[in-house]
């Protein structure tokens, strides 16, 4: 089947991201007189939103005080950039390979939870700016990951059928958004991921590196 359209998670997938957030929320926590550590947050961080994220953050933590999404996600940058003080680092080479071949096939999207500000950033960090044809990010579809709205949603903006569109997600919640989307999925099992146990169910394809796809399945 031809692909209409590539639906790519960001955070794990084509950046290796979350472990600096984690340790960013962490160091946030802990600075507003919370106490938690990086084994606890890790789990509500692989393939979520950044809304539910920072829900889930002050549920678990009220003495943190109330705060909103965006004056965390502020807050939280000064933490992050100390643990990505080199941006090029984090980026999965075979992954941006991928990407770039991919859009020679079809429309490329980056549907994420983190917010739209920080795609755009990453995707010129990347180099594939130029290839990239949609960004929806935390806030930009109804409901986060493992709900398939984002997915959906991309593909009601590209004006493709979701069955011809093809998913690539690292995390057991990003992937049954696209199996639920009735899409076809990539899961990517890095080796080199963050320790927390991903259970795929329902993808097409398993890898452990998006360039061990042959793109002739695709065209």
């Amino acid at each position: 089947m031809r692909t209409a359209a590539f639906l790519f998670d960001m955070d794990g997938t084509l950046v290796d991201t979350e472990a600096a957030w984690t340790r960013a929320i962490v160091d946030l926590v802990n600075s507003r007189g919370g106490r938690t550590t990086f084994e606890e947050v890790l789990p509500g961080v692989v393939g979520r939103n950044w809304l539910d994220i920072h829900r889930a953050i002050h549920e678990r933590h009220p003495e943190i005080g109330d705060s909103s999404p965006v004056d965390d996600a502020r807050e939280l940058r000064g933490f992050y950039d100390k643990y990505a003080a080199d941006p090029k680092s984090i980026v999965i080479p075979g992954s941006v390979e991928f990407f770039r071949k991919a859009a020679r096939i079809a429309p490329c999207a980056i549907v994420s939870g983190s917010p739209h500000d920080d795609i755009v950033s990453i995707a010129a960090m990347c180099g594939i700016s130029d290839d990239l044809s949609l960004v929806l990010g935390a806030g930009e579809y109804e409901r986060g990951k493992p709900d398939p709205s984002g997915f959906l949603r991309a593909a009601e903006i590209l004006g493709v059928k979701p069955g011809e569109c093809v998913v690539l997600e690292d995390s057991s919640v990003g992937v049954a958004a696209g199996v639920a989307a009735g899409m076809r999925v990539v899961a990517l099992d890095r080796p080199a991921a963050p320790e927390v146990r991903q259970t795929f169910r329902g993808q097409t394809w398993t890898v452990r590196d998006l360039s061990e796809l042959d793109m002739e399945v695709f065209q």
